[in-house]
């Protein structure tokens, strides 16, 4: 039934006799930069491309300050920590997300309500939040003062004991905060969400662990938040191995996550002394040198992906009955994993089969995380275009060509 398909995408990879969903390109200096670390023996947390490398992305995003971590879950859990998310509280996303995004929230004591998606961005529906806020919460003056509500609140520090907090009238918890994922790397209508999280005193966090090299309005994911994370996993359009990366618009606060991802250490010739709660989140040397050689190859990355995600384009438009997922309005997305729309779940199920048995990977997307035996107690709405969305999304292979 899927024939057609399965050559076309054969043909685009050079007829392998297997063609996975997103393999990494080591096509630069990778060895070079690693066997400088081994020679050098700075294989561990200290060393020059880790400084190199938070540079790098830095320049690269326009945002303030970057800190490397080990991985792109730990990143979403600082940055969760340093917006006041605490034990108890609730924090808005996605249920149609990577689990990671909710395991950063359990992390921090905190539990997840998910909020519907938009059909046009695959992402956190800013329609869908206002109606779930106005309906849901309300503004309360807190009965203590607290010292500071958030590090990365709109709100004045100087104010914070006379902010009124967002309150779920059902459970009587905070909203502590907001995560919305740029999904596939398609960037979602993050300003609006944004406002909207600013109205209610609710920090928002910006996943952009997909979306590297995508640009909303002509500023890149990740940025629009007071914090956004990277990642960098083995299948991620620049790899470390595994990696991430938290951007901040407050030096300040990056200065102090930066000091939290290394044990929280006070620097000294030979004492150990701590002065937070810290975390071994640091990104090794030797992870980060693989990630400069691959940032001096993200452009031409960025661009073979697009390019690839255009023949899709033009091929399934000549297929009715299926829909390519292009590039948000006001977008320009670094099409991470290419999407496809079939018709129902019958027919995404028969692809998904067919594909696989013959040497293509394809995959849904994931089982929806109010699904999952550990959320499934968690609040909702109504969730009418996730529920659409996963019954209909393919990604198909998405490597860089070379």
């Amino acid at each position: 039934m899927y024939t057609d398909i399965i050559y076309f995408i054969k043909d685009l990879y050079q007829n392998k006799d297997f063609i996975p969903l997103h393999a990494p390109v080591f096509m630069g200096n990778e060895k070079q930069y690693v066997n400088e670390c081994i020679e050098t023996t700075f294989v561990s947390s200290v060393g020059k491309f880790v400084n190199r490398f938070e540079e790098m992305i830095q320049d690269y995003t326009g945002t303030t300050k970057a800190v490397a971590c080990v991985n792109g879950t730990n990143a979403l859990h600082l940055a969760l920590l340093l917006s006041g998310v605490k034990q108890g509280e609730e924090v808005l996303t996605q249920s149609l997300t990577f689990v990671a995004t909710c395991n950063a929230i359990a992390y921090s004591g905190a539990e997840p309500v998910f909020i519907d998606v938009d059909r046009e961005t695959l992402g956190l529906s800013p329609k869908a939040l206002r109606t779930w806020l106005e309906e849901n919460t309300m503004m309360q003056t807190p009965d203590t003062e607290p010292v500071e509500v958030s590090k990365c609140q709109t709100i004045e520090v100087s104010n914070a004991s006379r902010a009124k907090l967002c309150i779920n009238k059902k459970t009587g918890r905070r909203i502590a905060a907001c995560v919305p994922m740029h999904t596939f790397g398609h960037p979602c209508r993050i300003d609006e969400i944004i406002e909207i999280c600013s109205k209610y005193n609710i920090a928002a966090v910006e996943d952009a662990a997909e979306s590297l090299g995508s640009f909303y309005k002509g500023k890149h994911t990740g940025t629009f938040a007071p914090i956004g994370i990277l990642s960098f996993n083995g299948n991620k359009t620049i790899t470390t191995g595994g990696g991430g990366m938290l951007l901040f618009r407050d030096t300040e606060t990056g200065v102090l996550a930066k000091h939290l991802t290394t044990q929280a250490k006070v620097p000294h010739a030979w004492e150990f002394v701590h002065d937070h709660i810290g975390y071994n989140y640091r990104m090794p040397n030797i992870n980060a040198a693989l990630g400069c050689a691959q940032m001096e190859n993200v452009e031409s990355f960025i661009a073979n992906k697009r390019e690839t995600a255009f023949r899709y384009q033009a091929f399934f438009e000549n297929l009715p009955e299926i829909e390519f997922f292009t590039e948000p309005l006001h977008s320009r997305s670094n099409y991470w994993l290419n999407v496809i729309l079939l018709k129902d779940k019958q027919a995404q199920q028969a692809f998904l089969q067919q594909s696989n048995e013959n040497g293509v990977m394809t995959r849904p997307a994931w089982q929806l995380m109010h699904t999952l035996p550990m959320f499934r107690h968690c609040k909702t709405d109504y969730l009418t275009n996730t529920h659409y969305l996963a019954d209909r999304i393919v990604n198909i292979p998405s490597s860089i060509r070379i």
